[in-house]
């Protein structure tokens, strides 16, 4: 049988992209075996290639086993009982191969490219809004500020039911976005239903080269501190922080500067050694990349005076900050040049290069560890040994010690441990379903086509009349929900029934619950604080998006709390970085 053209282009981006992960990851040899004698097994592959490696002797037993893949996958196209699909198989076993190495290393098919680039770069052809499911529609959650969506009127609460003329009922958000994706300057046509009007609308969009911000926020927060939100690290995010830094100390006398990493999961690594030189000398190292290629191992120094080495800097982070985020926070602590505030960090400890593959193709691999400063690795998650029983998070007893540039003790292995710890505020039971089912998000809706303007976000309130229309609202919304007792007791009852005591105690057990059922209209006064500050957020978002929501939130955000409290205490934050500061009394 003459192999068709399909088959050969997604063998060859299988076989190159064996090739480049053999070539490019560590201790991947030994498990080449394993991973193509489980392939074997499932009905994939194609015709025959030689790979070579930069380890000879493992050679044989490479090509051996390609070998029998490609003429089990020759024989299956041959022989088996229905029409075999070879893109979608071959798409399987890249997938099934890539399951047995970290989750950061990926294949990119050509029609995925648009979305890495995005990735890297914060950019993208298209109307700017961020969408979301809802039932069997997707619905617009927020245009981005000043966006092709923002000068078309599209508002959050609107459902896009169709898109050019056609229907994208029960299409997914990754369907959506793609078909609202296209060419800046190209009109796409987008017909939704909204709140209040009884037809749907028919909206043509210029689509504009979206540039998702860095920073959707900065400015000065309290007492001549500055505040700088930082969402991720795309192509030039080191000159946007350097800019902004820049402008808040010029403005006025600062006493010192928040920089919020919190919800960051990385980007490019030498924008996180960019920001790092805005606040340390010239010449320092923040970085060390260190894989199973030496002469690819490199050392990343900061190559520009800095902006500033004195001002007191307070980082944010919690356990979604990651990677690049990591290493900022990570080289500010080991070089002693300020203060980490918040939970702890994501430990994401590794490098990924891009490869190109053949038909437009991309391999993102994991090349190599990343160590801070202090010379240690904050990787959690031990992939080398995946397949062992003892793989997961390395245990406490195994992490290491390290010192930082004054002698403070750090340690390896768990991603950056803050200096001061801020326990994560755990949400109650009904603000938690309140904004799971969409209601708070529904009320804001309703609330914007109502009232066309309110006052600033640092100056909004949810006053009485507002709480009270709320509560008016969700009289007739279904937002039950479990509390944490009552979740107790039910597995108390399935134990008792198990253990065939039940029918003793199920008078007492009736009883119980009857005390504990909870009163939902006692609960939304009980919490009515956080109810507020939540409602206030999405409500704010309504009229000043992105920007607005960060202000809302700044009130009764406890870890910008701390931060303020430590730039304000000279002795508080000088103990800290000299190590005298008693991190058990935290």
């Amino acid at each position: 049988m003459t192999p068709c053209p399909e088959n050969i282009k997604n063998m060859n981006i299988f076989l190159i992209k064996i090739k480049k992960i053999i070539n490019h990851s560590q201790n991947f040899i030994h498990k080449v075996i394993i991973i193509i004698s489980l392939l074997f097994l499932l009905p994939y592959g194609i015709y025959a290639q030689t790979i070579t490696t930069n380890n000879e002797s493992s050679d044989f037993e490479i090509t051996k086993n390609l070998d029998i893949f490609i003429t089990l996958f020759k024989e299956l196209n041959q022989n088996y009982v229905d029409e075999i699909r070879p893109g979608e198989l071959i798409e399987t076993s890249i997938e099934a191969l890539l399951e047995k190495l970290d989750p950061y290393t990926n294949f990119i098919p050509e029609a995925e490219i648009e979305d890495y680039e995005m990735m890297t770069t914060g950019q993208y052809g298209g109307i700017g809004a961020i969408i979301q499911k809802r039932d069997n529609y997707v619905i617009i959650a927020e245009p981005y500020e000043n966006s092709p969506a923002h000068k078309a009127n599209l508002m959050a609460g609107d459902k896009i039911i169709e898109v050019n003329g056609k229907s994208v009922k029960d299409k997914s958000v990754e369907e959506v976005s793609t078909i609202l994706k296209g060419q800046p300057g190209t009109i796409v046509t987008v017909s939704i239903e909204r709140e209040g009007e009884k037809k749907p609308l028919e909206i043509n969009i210029k689509r504009e080269n979206i540039k998702i911000p860095n920073i959707p926020y900065s400015g000065i927060i309290s007492n001549n501190i500055g505040y700088i939100k930082l969402n991720s690290f795309t192509q030039n995010v080191g000159e946007e922080v350097k800019t902004v830094f820049y402008k808040l100390r010029d403005s006025l006398p600062l006493k010192g500067l928040i920089l919020d990493l919190r919800g960051n999961g990385g980007g490019l690594l030498n924008e996180a050694v960019n920001i790092v030189n805005i606040f340390v000398r010239k010449g320092e190292t923040v970085v060390t990349t260190k894989g199973r290629i030496k002469e690819r191992n490199q050392i990343h120094r900061t190559t520009l005076p800095p902006v500033d080495t004195e001002i007191p800097l307070v980082i944010l982070v919690d356990k979604s900050s990651a990677s690049a985020s990591e290493i900022v926070a990570g080289s500010i602590q080991d070089l002693d040049r300020g203060v980490i505030v918040g939970q702890m960090t994501f430990g994401k400890g590794l490098v990924q290069n891009i490869f190109p593959l053949s038909y437009n193709t991309r391999a993102k691999i994991t090349v190599a560890k990343y160590y801070i400063p202090s010379g240690r690795c904050i990787q959690k998650i031990d992939y080398s040994n995946k397949n062992n029983e003892n793989s997961g998070e390395i245990p406490d007893s195994l992490r290491k010690p390290f010192k930082t540039a004054k002698g403070r003790i750090v340690y390896d292995g768990a991603g950056i441990e803050p200096d001061i710890l801020v326990k994560e505020y755990e949400y109650s039971n009904i603000a938690k379903s309140l904004v799971n089912k969409n209601i708070i998000f529904d009320y804001a809706t309703t609330f914007r086509k109502k009232i066309n303007k309110i006052p600033e976000p640092d100056k909004f309130i949810i006053n009485d009349s507002i709480f009270n229309d709320f509560l008016k609202f969700i009289s007739n919304k279904d937002y039950d929900y479990e509390t944490n007792t009552e979740k107790t007791l039910q597995l108390f009852k399935q134990n008792a029934e198990k253990e065939m005591y039940f029918s003793a105690v199920e008078n007492e057990y009736n009883a119980l619950k009857q005390k504990i059922m909870h009163n939902k209209q006692e609960d939304i006064i009980k919490f009515k604080d956080e109810i507020c500050y939540i409602l206030k957020q999405e409500i704010v978002a309504r009229y000043y998006y992105q920007k607005g929501r960060i202000i809302a939130s700044m009130e009764a955000d406890n870890e910008i709390k701390k931060a303020i409290e430590v730039i304000n205490n000279p002795t508080l934050y000088n103990s800290i970085l000299n190590g005298t500061y008693n991190k058990a009394n935290n």
